[in-house]
């Protein structure tokens, strides 16, 4: 009987409570951007789930709960009272609206103090510090101008720390940083260097081993940089290739390939600025991996740079300034010194060198960058495999990429990289190279090292929090659909803002921290709104993903404040300027042939294995009839 009872209890108990799912609570944004959707919150006095009918402004609509809370996504326009009935609640309220046109001052305060004071951390703060003026002040009112700043560091900037994805980016930076470091100061980077320069007996084959190193050192471009130009200077002096042309090798394969490579210290920083690009679009529910691995059939840029060189070095073939000083080069006498103004290396170049008595064994390098590129693809295999939806009429390649889709890159990357740097400590202490003391000291050089990039990934992650606060990519979406602006076309503009904002800056990492979180939604708003099915907008939107990226390294090699540009002076000991002079043409054809026969076309559905090796032909083409024979090699 006692049992009945309690069931009876809790029966009417359940009844009393779903009847008074008609009280709610109602919840306006204080501040809203005129035009653009803001949440209205909709609370139950019961954990109720389910659809319920409502009204907003008259019009009706359908409420979605879960746990008694309903979001609506709504257009505030400035001066109009909205009212908001469901059940027997109903409130209305003028919420304060803020003309979206203001919404682009942040990025374009960004990118304009990137443009004239070439300096990228005080450019993304006051990007960050007029955007939370604008919320502030049109909150508080005068005390706004205090609030605003104060709520940098606690609203913008910690949050981005406390996020365990960001967090994880940091992490892995840093570790990788370290193992770099590590690797190249126990002998191990240079042991593998002098395995391959064995093979370097002509200037052809001099230039073939060094553009070959600059491929297999993949995972850092400024490793790649340092320990290439140091290493092959001596041999390609002999061979009387000139300094100019070891510069151009060293720079033109570190970023591409660093770029494109599955597990590097890029990859970090990108998965970050992609995923803070697409984790407020509806509609498009792949991760920033699954988005990274996709756009790289448009890569087009970093691809045809390398395989640009790779032509130059077979047909033995120069234009423009770099012809000039091969072939002065080239009639050099045996045992002549090189001549250049270039100027001392600096600290990063001295901590990747090791010390004279440190034996070189290719082996101390070999085997971390195994168990990092190993380890990482087991681990996205490991974390894939449990979540991804397989089913047995599945080809390889569809269950391929739902195991990558499905997988936590993060966690996979955190563990090959700690991996990665354990085993390079292990094999440093025991084969005595290194003591433990000089051992931690290069591995926290590693880590300051990458403290400036992750410097700049932190203000570009509050920026871009504040771009998506604001509505900008609103307010560029509308823009452009007013200009009645083709989509077709946005990959090859986003290839050239991002290439004008990399040449001004210097600087890759920091143009993809200020233009992947504004073309990105952008992009994908625009293609909504002009009734895009996912597939066609998908291929626009993975083209923007790549053309940032592509854009970003091609303003990055014709600039001559980039670090990368400098340090490949630097390490192949090369005058600066006559660097950048002869690496600017190179550049220059290879980005034009990237928009005019991969980039365009591509926005098009015209698939990759169409226009990428028509790319390839092109620059055949041009190398082919352009270029001009450098007299002949001597042994």
């Amino acid at each position: 009987m006692k049992k009945v009872l309690t069931l009876l209890f809790l029966f009417f108990s359940l009844l009393v409570n779903a009847s008074d799912t008609s009280q709610f609570q109602i919840t306006f944004p204080s501040i809203a951007m005129d035009g653009a959707k803001a949440e209205i919150t909709i609370t139950a006095n019961t954990p109720y789930t389910g659809d319920m009918k409502g009204m907003v402004n008259a019009s009706p609509t359908t409420f979605s709960f879960e746990n008694g809370i309903a979001k609506h996504q709504h257009i505030f326009n400035s001066d109009e009272i909205t009212t908001v009935s469901i059940g027997a609640t109903k409130e209305s309220k003028n919420v304060t609206s803020i003309p979206l046109w203001l919404s682009i001052i942040p990025p374009l305060l960004a990118i304009g103090m990137a443009l004239i004071f070439k300096e990228v951390l005080s450019s993304l703060f006051f990007g960050i510090l007029s955007g939370t003026l604008i919320l502030y002040i049109y909150k508080d009112g005068a005390l706004g101008i205090f609030t605003g700043f104060i709520s940098i560091i606690d609203k913008y900037i910690l949050p981005q720390l406390l996020d365990s994805g960001h967090m994880s980016i940091i992490v892995f930076s840093m570790v990788i940083g370290g193992m770099v470091t590590v690797i190249s100061k126990n002998g191990g980077m240079l042991g593998f260097v002098n395995i391959i320069a064995k093979y370097a007996r002509t200037p052809k084959s001099g230039q073939i081993v060094t553009w070959a190193l600059g491929i297999v050192i993949f995972f850092d471009d400024y490793a790649n940089t340092l320990v290439v130009g140091n290493s092959m200077r001596p041999l390609t002096d002999r061979l009387k290739i000139s300094r100019e042309k070891l510069a151009y090798i060293v720079d033109s394969t570190a970023a591409p390939i660093a770029s494109i490579a599955f597990v590097t210290t890029w990859i970090g920083a990108q998965l970050g600025y992609i995923d803070d690009g697409i984790k407020s679009l509806s509609g498009l529910n792949e991760s920033s991996y699954t988005v990274f691995l996709n756009s790289l059939q448009y890569a087009f840029y970093p691809i045809l740079t390398i395989v640009f060189m790779l032509i130059l070095i077979l047909r033995n073939k120069d234009f423009g300034p770099m012809h000039k000083f091969e072939v002065e080069s080239r009639k050099r006498k045996d045992n002549e010194p090189v001549i250049t103004n270039a100027g001392d290396a600096d600290e990063e170049i001295k901590s990747l060198t090791p010390d004279d008595s440190i034996p070189q064994k290719a082996y101390n390098a070999v085997i971390p960058i195994l168990v990092l590129v190993l380890g990482t693809m087991a681990g996205i295999y490991y974390t894939g495999i449990s979540n991804a939806e397989l089913t047995a009429d599945m080809g390889f390649f569809k269950k391929v990429s739902g195991i990558v889709g499905a997988a936590d890159s993060y966690v996979s990357l955190l563990w090959a990289s700690l991996s990665a740097l354990i085993v390079a400590i292990v094999l440093t202490l025991s084969q005595k190279i290194m003591t433990l003391e000089q051992t931690t000291t290069a591995m926290l050089k590693g880590f300051k090292f990458m403290l400036n990039a992750i410097m700049i990934l932190v203000l570009a992650w509050a920026l871009s929090t504040l771009t998506e606060q604001l509505s900008t990519a609103t307010f560029i979406t509308n823009n452009l659909i007013a200009l009645n602006f083709s989509p077709y076309l946005i990959p090859a503009v986003t290839f050239v803002l991002a290439g004008a904002v990399a040449f001004s800056t210097g600087s890759s990492w920091s143009t993809m921290a200020i233009v992947y979180p504004i073309m990105l939604p952008a992009t994908w708003l625009l293609c909504k709104e002009l009734g895009w099915d996912a597939d066609q907008s998908l291929t626009i939107f993975y083209n923007v993903v790549s053309c940032v990226l592509a854009g970003a390294i091609f303003g990055d090699h014709c600039s001559p404040i980039s670090d990368t540009t400098i340090l490949s002076s630097l390490a192949s000991s090369c005058n600066h300027i006559n660097h950048v002079r002869t690496q600017m043409p190179y550049a220059l054809t290879v980005a034009g042939i990237s928009i005019i026969m991969g980039t365009i076309p591509a926005a098009f559905g015209i698939p990759f294995y169409i226009t990428l090796p028509l790319g390839i032909a092109v620059c055949w083409l041009i190398i082919n009839f352009i270029g001009k024979k450098v007299e002949a090699e001597t042994p």
